[in-house]
């Protein structure tokens, strides 16, 4: 089995985006036609000083630019996500939530910023059950306002530049204000998904007359979309900072649009948007061989989680097994189906729920990765939680919430040796299929577990006032000697953590680059089935994982990975064949 030529590896070139024409060129590569694996060709790009790598061409230019202009990775930063917002509103936006791992190169240490939404105040743990007790069906839940909580973007944005900003913040407003104005062009991926969502998004008036014409039909590629409402909406925000955002008109828009809905109101109050705060935390860093694994903490299970994969396969030799070898995937599927058990029964908002001390412990993954040292793979009833140490015992029973792969990630990097690394969400494609003031309104509530206790015991997950959903989102920095190695993320639901965590593997075991590593064939088991790319050579992967005892599928596995590596020449960037995104850079 020859897992890279599914993706037809090319040869690696330089490629300076120092000119428009060469942003332009990475633009119509991101929509060329697929290669015959399903995938566009991408290669590394490669820069000296200074690189973005985000999920629309639109959007990485307007952080380059912003870069130029002396900006630091923290003003970048906010042109990348608010230009996103307007070009890719499927997957993030300023009515959504964020997790940034941010590299301070001045201090030499990484902390992160909590912008994750927040339930209302109003909320209560039975917020998804119907008048029987029963969990509500999933679209049942997000369509409409229930689903939506406090967004958390805007003020993350605002607290990231008052602590790193080297700019005006008015300035980094303005690629996203003209591109409302002016118009911005349809993308293959964006009308793709507007036709999928049929059904949903146009029973919406707000979408509806948004995202189709007025017969019904779906912006067609290569159509201006105007959004004079958003551009009214940052410019507010551009004079008031969050505040114009969190308080006012914006605000009452918001608040509106959640209420007003007639078959599924939701709770989000004024007093709630006002309230909302960002919460800088400490990192949570996972050693894995010679380097140390640094990302997003609770809520967020993605660091514990990949720090748990890693942890576990960091006792095996993959690097002589190698991603061809069926063992190595038998290792670290079912690394990833032990560290989700964990992840399914301890991890929520930390704020709210007491969790394991232990869970990245080494002498207990050591005993975790004792339970894969067998021939085959691990059966059903010897997938557990495991009984990590703990300060102080707690009831719990696993919970399960279904989150959508509907996200962006970026990477930037900036001439003072500042990293960026940001996962930033809406979660289901188009959220709650609300918009307000010109964005689309998140439906992150929904990432909560709907049942939130049986017989008695509690869902770790449960909703409560206040609290922040648990989410996958793993936005990371990897460090070696106390510098940044890589930076890299990835959307794609609960998947996201295999993305991530497979690919730090690909990038130290199997010394692959990162547009290398980004371009492997996925292969992810977090719940039993073993998941494997269609399309690509890890179709050819399925008898030997069905004899090794797995129980297999073929399914799209759509990442959206962007990754940054720093090197002794300047930087590496690489980009998703999987969607449209690039890397550019000077």
């Amino acid at each position: 089995m020859r897992l890279f030529s599914a993706f037809g590896v090319v040869a690696l070139i330089s490629l300076s985006m120092t000119s428009p024409e060469a942003i332009a060129q990475q633009a119509t590569d991101a929509h060329a036609p697929e290669s015959a694996s399903g995938l566009a060709n991408k290669t590394t790009v490669h820069a000296k000083e200074q690189m973005v790598a985000a999920a629309n061409p639109l959007a990485a230019e307007a952080g380059l630019d912003i870069l130029r202009k002396g900006g630091s990775a923290a003003d970048a930063l906010v042109a990348v996500q608010t230009v996103l917002g307007l070009v890719e509103p499927q997957s993030s936006g300023i009515g959504g939530g964020a997790f940034l791992v941010w590299y301070d190169a001045e201090t030499g240490k990484v902390t992160t910023f909590d912008g994750r939404e927040t339930a209302p105040a109003a909320a209560t743990p039975e917020l998804f059950l119907n008048q029987q007790g029963e969990p509500l069906a999933f679209f049942d839940a997000v369509v409409g306002g229930r689903s939506v909580g406090t967004p958390g973007v805007v003020r993350l944005m605002e607290t990231i530049h008052k602590r790193a900003g080297k700019l005006e913040w008015t300035t980094l407003l303005q690629p996203a204000i003209r591109l409302a104005e002016g118009g911005f062009t349809v993308s293959p991926r964006l009308h793709a998904l507007i036709e999928e969502d049929k059904g949903r998004l146009d029973t919406q008036p707000s979408t509806r007359a948004y995202f189709y014409d007025k017969d019904g039909k779906t912006l067609t590629v290569g159509s201006i979309l105007k959004n004079p409402d958003y551009a009214e909406t940052l410019k507010r925000v551009a004079e008031y900072g969050a505040d114009g955002f969190y308080r006012g008109p914006v605000a009452e828009q918001i608040v509106a649009a959640v209420k007003a809905h007639e078959g599924n109101p939701g709770l989000l109050t004024l007093d709630d948007l006002a309230g909302y705060e960002v919460k800088e935390r400490e990192p949570v860093c996972a050693p894995y061989r010679d380097l140390e694994v640094c990302g997003m903490g609770p809520p967020s299970s993605g660091a514990l989680t990949v720090g748990q994969i890693l942890g576990m396969v960091n006792t095996f030799d993959l690097g002589s097994l190698g991603p061809e070898d069926p063992e190595s995937w038998r290792i670290i599927g079912d690394a990833t189906r032990l560290a989700f058990a964990d992840r399914g029964r301890y991890m929520a908002d930390s704020d709210f729920v007491k969790m394991p001390k232990g869970l990245l412990d080494q002498d207990y993954l050591k005993a975790r990765a004792a339970l894969i040292r067998r021939p085959t793979a691990l059966g059903a009833d010897d997938v557990k939680a495991g009984d990590p140490p703990w300060d102080k015992a707690e009831l719990r029973i696993d919970g399960r919430s279904l989150e959508q792969p509907s996200t962006s990630h970026f990477v930037i990097i900036d001439k003072a040796g500042n990293v960026a690394s940001m996962t930033t969400s809406v979660e289901s494609a188009f959220g709650s299929r609300q918009m307000a003031a010109g964005f689309i309104l998140n439906n992150q509530l929904t990432d909560f577990s709907f049942e939130p206790e049986a017989d008695g015991e509690a869902v770790a997950n449960k909703v409560e006032p206040g609290k922040r959903p648990r989410s996958s989102m793993s936005p990371t920095i990897v460090l070696k000697d106390g510098k940044p190695l890589h930076a890299l993320g990835s959307p794609g639901g609960s998947n996201i953590i295999p993305y991530v965590a497979n690919t730090i593997i690909a990038l130290t075991d199997w010394g692959m680059n990162m547009q290398q590593a980004i371009d492997l064939p996925h292969l992810t088991n977090r719940f039993g089935t073993y998941t494997l790319e269609a399309g690509t050579e890890a179709e050819e992967m399925q008898n030997d994982l069905d004899a090794l005892g797995f129980k297999t599928s073929i399914d799209d596995l759509n990442s959206g990975l962007h990754g940054i590596t720093l090197t002794p020449e300047g930087l590496e960037g690489a980009a998703d064949p999987r969607r449209e995104g690039v890397a550019v850079g000077d």
